[in-house]
């Protein structure tokens, strides 16, 4: 009994040895394998994630899209989802005086700039209530090293003459009180206007009739003044006191166009010179934007501006420039081409039949397009189609149907190069610079617009 126990015991013995090496012998080849793996690490890394896709990748493809991403800053892309208020007669502004004069959407972290009739400037924070001096006459959210918004003004120094000066803001010191006058006292504005792309605008001068003048009424135009910085004294206007001062034109931007960028990476529009050059651009010119689905609009060229996934046409826009497009009616099951101009600037629109698939879109004046068809089965093949877009149809309606191009199925369109087309040229304004350094001083006699009466 006891001599056969002690056999079974030998035999288990050894099964549990050789299953002890077995274990040591796949431990040590498991560790060989990691110690491979760390010496290539990057190798391994790379199959890794390669098992990753193959295992679990099916059906689970990325939705997201890898791009690289532009410099941010918080004041262009923050939403404005408050409102702004203020009172001009007693001096305050804020996000609380609901039951005061509205002046725009803004942000938290928005700064604000004020102008006050005694003649100073001031730049604040949002805040619900803020007093900047009494009687304002213009206020707005302030844009850092913005030289395209100048300010015109004509106003009277104290007791003294009249002056008349155009100056930008570009940079301020939050909350310090600057004076736009000479800070005489009794100094008041007597005319002023912010324009945002450099508009200069031409002012009827009245003066009060005290029996010393001979001419008492004159225009002045804010085009012949150069544009300098906001500390400057500016040019005499008259000696003599000024009844009112009256808007008589509405002026044109008297700044350089500004040339505009469309960098494809990022999707954004900028002014360094990144991406595909769209034009140069003046204050009242726009930018057209189409995309896939057949829906076009225009738009103000702002940095700030975000487009669409589906964007494909991007350029500076000119009303009287027809588009030409070629469309798939899904309904008749057949091909149309139409040419046509933008007609309304506020909104978006589509401009192919509802349900429609958009195959070809071109904005040359004079395109020429051949239509490649596919091969019908078991016939033989249709021999491509030369088109003169601007001889085989007019230009019509923004919603109309167009002519029927096609009902063969259609392979492919290709552009060929355009019939020749002379545009207008475009005057373009020399560019003033804007010296924001300039002591406060006077012009010289001959550099005054009016003489002194």
């Amino acid at each position: 009994m006891v001599k056969l126990t002690e056999i079974r015991i030998k035999r288990i013995s050894k099964f549990d040895i050789d299953k002890a090496q077995q274990k040591i012998e796949a431990l040590e080849g498991e560790i060989a394998e990691v110690k491979n793996h760390l010496v290539h690490l990057v190798d391994y890394a790379i199959n890794y994630f390669k098992h990753l896709i193959k295992t679990y990748g099916k059906g689970r493809e990325r939705k997201s899209e890898i791009r690289i991403f532009d410099d941010v800053d918080a004041r262009k892309v923050v939403v404005r989802n408050q409102k702004l208020y203020l009172n001009r007669e007693e001096g305050f502004i804020g996000t609380s005086l609901k039951k005061d004069e509205y002046l725009c959407d803004c942000s938290d972290i928005d700064d604000i700039i004020v102008f006050t009739r005694e003649g100073k400037m001031q730049v604040v924070r949002v805040d619900s209530k803020v007093f900047v001096g009494k009687d304002i006459i213009h206020a707005a959210i302030f844009k850092k090293n913005d030289t395209r918004t100048i300010y015109n003004m004509i106003y009277k120094d104290g007791k003294k003459s009249a002056f008349i000066k155009r100056f930008a803001v570009k940079g301020i010191t939050r909350d310090k009180v600057y004076e736009m006058t000479q800070g005489s006292p009794g100094s008041n504005v007597l005319y002023f206007s912010a324009n945002p792309n450099g508009e200069a605008e031409v002012v009827t001068i009245l003066l009060r009739n005290t029996g010393k003048v001979k001419k008492l009424k004159w225009d002045l135009d804010f085009a012949d003044l150069q544009i300098k910085g906001r500390g400057v004294r500016g040019n005499t206007v008259t000696k003599y006191n000024i009844l009112r001062v009256e808007l008589k034109e509405k002026g044109v931007s008297t700044l350089k166009p500004r040339k505009i960028w469309f960098d494809p990476t990022i999707k954004r529009l900028n002014t360094d010179e990144r991406g595909e050059l769209l034009g140069a651009f003046k204050g009242e010119d726009k930018i057209l934007l189409i995309n896939k689905d057949g829906d076009a609009k225009v738009v103000i060229p702002e940095m700030t501006l975000h487009f669409d996934e589906k964007l494909i046409c991007i350029e500076k826009w000119k009303p009287n420039k027809p588009i030409t497009s070629v469309y798939f009616d899904t309904e008749k099951q057949r091909y149309f081409i139409k040419r046509f101009l933008i007609e309304s600037e506020s909104k978006e629109d589509r401009f192919i039949k509802e349900g429609g698939e958009l195959i070809f879109l071109n904005t040359d004046w004079r395109p020429l397009i051949t239509v490649n068809f596919a091969k019908p089965r078991d016939k033989d093949s249709i021999p491509p189609l030369e088109i003169n877009a601007e001889e085989f149809i007019a230009v019509k309606g923004f919603k109309a149907l167009g002519n029927q191009l096609t009902q063969h199925k259609v392979k492919n369109i290709e552009l060929k190069e355009s019939l020749p087309y002379e545009e207008e040229d475009e005057k373009s304004v020399e560019e003033i610079e804007v010296n924001d350094q300039e002591e406060l001083k006077g012009d010289d006699e001959d550099s005054q617009i009016k003489l002194n009466l």
